[in-house]
């Protein structure tokens, strides 16, 4: 099912990769076990640097590799990162893998192409959608689904992590 940019809870616009990284650093401070960031977007719009950028600010040394091809990347940080992409996945395969292990295990894991799996994902979670406007310029969706999730939203304007 395709991300519905009419329900996101934030809409912001970035003009370039440190807008991307001060969203990424955030939420990786305040990412808990079991955490879950659903991913989608463009080609080529940031799903990967964002990515790194999160595992970066988790504290996994290191280079963080888009997981296109072996489909699930482990890494050692203050939590354990579990970082994924599903875009080569049939739902009946992913249903085979036994993603919940990961998803209500002890680390954080970060779905690329999320939306591709969205029957077997938690019912909560983060869902970012990435939009190419021009050059280094993305709009992000942020749509949060139950808790923790509501009260980072919440919290991400009064911060002043990113001015709407």
């Amino acid at each position: 099912m395709e991300f519905d940019k009419l329900s996101a809870n934030v809409v912001y616009e970035i003009k370039d990769l440190a807008g991307t990284e001060k969203l990424a650093a955030f939420l990786a401070g305040q990412a808990l076990a079991g955490t879950v960031i659903a991913l989608d977007g463009d080609l080529g719009a940031g799903k990967t640097a964002f990515s790194q950028l999160f595992a970066k600010h988790l504290g996994v040394k290191g280079t963080v590799n888009s997981p296109t091809f072996t489909l699930i990347k482990e890494y050692k940080g203050r939590l354990p990162f579990y970082h994924m992409d599903v875009y080569r996945l049939s739902l009946d395969e992913a249903e085979e893998l036994g993603l919940d292990e990961y998803f209500y295990g002890p680390g954080v894991t970060l779905v690329e192409w999320a939306s591709l799996i969205t029957d077997i994902l938690p019912q909560n979670l983060l869902h970012i959608y990435l939009e190419t406007l021009s050059g280094t310029e993305r709009r992000i969706y942020l749509q949060a689904q139950g808790q923790p999730y509501d009260d980072w939203i919440n919290t991400l304007t009064e911060n002043g992590v990113l001015e709407r």
